[in-house]
C-alpha cells in the first residue's frame, strides 16, 4: 500500500486552535462498520450507545510540561529542549529533541534557571539528543514550574496557562506523555457517571505517548514503516475488568494500541513493557470491539490505524463527510465513535 492512499483535503480553518469551553460539547460522527454508514451526533450522546457488558478503556497517562527553553552558555539565542523520556532511574538523564541542533553538540551546557542546567551527552538520529540535568533542588518541581505544554505543531499559537488543564484528560494520573490521548479530552466526570449509569464499566490502562506522535512516517510504502516504542502498563484490577467485558470500547488510538499489544501478549493479565505495535489495513484486531477517536492527520500512522479498524473506504468517506460538515479536526477538535 502507498501512504498517498490515506490522504484527504483539509481546509486550514478546520484545524481546531482552541478547545471548546465545554469539554463534552464536541460533535461526534457515529460510524457503523456493519451497515457501512455514518451519522452526525454529539459526544453527549455517547451513553446512549452503551449498555451492560460494555467496558470503556481509558488511557490515564498525564502530559508533563516537556518543552524547556534555555540558553547555551556563551550564546545569546534561545534554545529549546523537548524532553521525550527519562533514560535513568534518577530521572536526571533524558532523551530529547534539540533546536537548533547544530549548536547543541556533545559537551554543550544549557542554562535553564539558576537552579537547573542541562549538558548534552550524546547526539542521535533525527535531531535527538541524550542530556543530563544538574539540578539544585527538586527536578520535577523545576520542570513543572518552567516547562511549557507540548501543544502539537499544527496549533499555531504559544501555549497558554489554560492549556495546562485543558490539554489534559480529567482522568489523567501518571505523568509521562509528551502529547495528550486526545479522544479522552471530551470526557467530564458527569459524562463518565452517565456511562456507568448506562451499564458500562470503566477500566484504565497507561500508554505514555512519545516521539512517534511527532514524527511523520518515513516510507511511502506503508508496510516499510516502523513506530517508536512507548511504555505501557495494565494493572491487575483493570486487566480483570477488561477481561470480563463482552464489548471493549477503546478511548483513543493509544488505548487501542495498548489493548492490541496485550491481546498479542497472552491476553488481559497484569503486564507492562514497551510496544511499537503498528496497525494498518490488513492487520487483525484481537481485543478492541469499538473505539472513540479524534480526526487524524493525513498519511499518519493514526489514520492508518483507524482505516484498519473501520475499513479504508468507509473511513475516508467519513473523513470527507466531516470536512463537508465543517467538523473541527485534530487534538482540540471533534471525534468519531466507530462501532
Amino acid at each position: 500500500m502507498q501512504l498517498s492512499e490515506f490522504d484527504y483535503q483539509l481546509p486550514d480553518e478546520l484545524v481546531a486552535q482552541e478547545p471548546l469551553a465545554d469539554r463534552s460539547a464536541a460533535r461526534m460522527l457515529v460510524v457503523n462498520r456493519q451497515a457501512g454508514s455514518f451519522q452526525d451526533a454529539s459526544f453527549r450522546d455517547l451513553p446512549a450507545h452503551l449498555g451492560a457488558g460494555d467496558c470503556l478503556i481509558l488511557n490515564d497517562t498525564r502530559v508533563f510540561p516537556s518543552r524547556i527553553f534555555g540558553k547555551k552558555i556563551g550564546y545569546d539565542r534561545q534554545v529549546e529542549l523537548f524532553l521525550l523520556r527519562p533514560e535513568s532511574s534518577d530521572r536526571l538523564t533524558w532523551s530529547a529533541l534539540a533546536r537548533p541542533g547544530r549548536h547543541l553538540h556533545i559537551g554543550t551546557r544549557v542554562y535553564i534557571t539558576p537552579r537547573l542546567f542541562a549538558e548534552i551527552l550524546e547526539t542521535r538520529d533525527r535531531g535527538e539528543r541524550l542530556l543530563k540535568f544538574t539540578c539544585n533542588g527538586n527536578l520535577d518541581a523545576e520542570l513543572e514550574a518552567n516547562g511549557h505544554v507540548p501543544l502539537p505543531p499544527y496549533i499555531h499559537r504559544p501555549d497558554q496557562p489554560a492549556d495546562r488543564e485543558r490539554y489534559q484528560t480529567v482522568f489523567a494520573e501518571k505523568p509521562g506523555s509528551v502529547a495528550a490521548p486526545t479522544a479522552g479530552l471530551h470526557f467530564t466526570p458527569e459524562v463518565l457517571d452517565e456511562c456507568r449509569a448506562a451499564g458500562a464499566e470503566i477500566a484504565k490502562v497507561t500508554l505514555h505517548v512519545g516521539l512517534g506522535t511527532f514524527q511523520p512516517l518515513s516510507s511511502d510504502e506503508v508496510e516499510q514503516n516502523h513506530l517508536h516504542s512507548e511504555r505501557y502498563e495494565i494493572t491487575a484490577p483493570n486487566a480483570e475488568i477488561i477481561a470480563r467485558a463482552t464489548r471493549r470500547i477503546a478511548v483513543g488510538t493509544t488505548a487501542v494500541r495498548t489493548i492490541e499489544t496485550a491481546s498479542r501478549n497472552g491476553g488481559f493479565h497484569p503486564q507492562s513493557g514497551e510496544t511499537s505495535i503498528f496497525l494498518y489495513p490488513g492487520c487483525e484486531f484481537q481485543g478492541v470491539d469499538a473505539m472513540i477517536t479524534n480526526f487524524h492527520l493525513p498519511k499518519s500512522s493514526l489514520i492508518l490505524l483507524v482505516a484498519a479498524f473501520g475499513g479504508k473506504d468507509l473511513m475516508l468517506a467519513a473523513y470527507r463527510h466531516a470536512v463537508e460538515q465543517r467538523y473541527r479536526f485534530f487534538s482540540y477538535g471533534d471525534c468519531m465513535l466507530i462501532l
